[in-house]
């Protein structure tokens, strides 16, 4: 493959994930698909509508996953979820922080990308500071300490830590089993068309985007490197959607532009795509409203929740969408404890909220 090749590949990458990140945004909007969401329903009002539909997602994506792996496209230890090295606390203590984070800006990164498409100013500061912070706990401050401390707190498994290889089981046999657990939830109830369209879409979207990074974009040997490659990825890994490092990688590639080895990435263009999807759904459907802080409390919390998130959603290896989609499509062990960690802090989130409400 020569440079002109590659850099016609790099270009197809990056198109066809915006186009993909375009559509998750419209279906969010338009279905209100949010985890923050479904976690704040069943916690106040006891509807799980919205928890069905993201279990109806996760089912769609396990599925799709499997079916990869078992056409040879991708492999659950090529992915960042994958490693052998289980980070568990860092796995448990970021889902919490970002679980908390999220209640107090209002939405996860997916959603404040979704609600910034939407028109919010709000999102805008929430995705600027949650970027921030996420960049600092991967290489900068808080790198630091997060590598002292929670990081340290490892398990070395002797394979991938995903389900199957754990269990010495077929994968499709274990993804079978999963999926079934999670439709029988998931279909209980009533269902509508939004229902369907968040459940079914977001999953196939997310399974697009493995094909896409983990297939499409694999080079078997660089011509510079002469090793493998997967083009327009953030680590070189096949990737799914996730918005706390792309959030990051966006401070980066905006910051350092004229240094050519920044380059756009799967990620980082995801991030243009949701906000654009968003902003053309809600146009379509008249909902588009420009919104600003009206009080210090809000914005103290929006700043507050924001720096939980980019914190948090580092530690975690992902978000909402990150780990509560795209991770747990891969039967990862480390994602259902990053998940765990942030329907934990999400509960401990609104709790708090409700309590500060009664006191006021």
């Amino acid at each position: 493959m020569t440079e002109a090749d590659l850099a016609g590949l790099r270009w197809q990458v990056l198109g066809l994930g915006f186009a993909l990140a375009f559509g998750l945004g419209w279906i969010a909007q338009r279905t209100h698909f949010c985890v923050m969401g479904a976690i704040s329903d069943a916690a106040l009002t006891g509807d799980l509508t919205r928890a069905r539909m993201w279990m109806l997602a996760v089912a769609v994506a396990v599925l799709g996953f499997a079916l990869l792996s078992h056409f040879g496209w991708l492999q659950a230890h090529q992915t960042l979820y994958g490693s052998n090295r289980l980070l568990w606390a860092s796995h448990a203590l970021g889902g919490l922080l970002f679980g908390v984070g999220m209640v107090l800006a209002s939405g996860c990164g997916a959603k404040t990308l979704v609600r910034l498409g939407s028109g919010s100013l709000k999102a805008l500061l929430v995705l600027l500071v949650m970027g921030l912070t996420g960049f600092m706990t991967l290489r900068g401050l808080t790198a630091v300490w997060r590598s002292e401390t929670v990081d340290k707190a490892v398990l070395n498994l002797a394979g991938p830590q995903d389900l199957p290889s754990l269990l010495a089981m077929p994968g499709w046999l274990v993804s079978i089993a999963v999926a079934a657990l999670l439709l029988a939830f998931a279909l209980r109830g009533t269902r509508h068309a939004a229902f369907w369209l968040g459940g079914l879409g977001t999953g196939a979207l997310v399974v697009a985007a493995w094909a896409l990074t983990g297939h499409f974009a694999f080079v078997p040997e660089h011509p510079n490197t002469l090793e493998p490659a997967y083009i327009a990825t953030s680590f070189n890994r096949p990737e799914a959607f996730s918005f706390v490092a792309p959030a990051a990688g966006l401070l980066d590639w905006l910051l350092f532009f004229s240094d050519t080895s920044k380059q756009l990435s799967f990620g980082v263009v995801s991030v243009f795509g949701v906000v654009l999807g968003a902003t053309a759904s809600s146009l379509v459907r008249g909902e588009f409203r420009w919104e600003g802080f009206r009080q210090t409390e809000d914005l103290v919390n929006h700043l507050i929740g924001a720096a939980l998130m980019g914190i948090g959603g580092v530690m975690a290896l992902g978000c909402t969408v990150g780990q509560g989609v795209s991770g747990l499509s891969t039967l990862s062990l480390g994602s259902f404890i990053s998940v765990l960690g942030i329907v934990g802090g999400g509960l401990l989130g609104v709790r708090l909220q409700m309590w500060r409400a009664e006191r006021a």
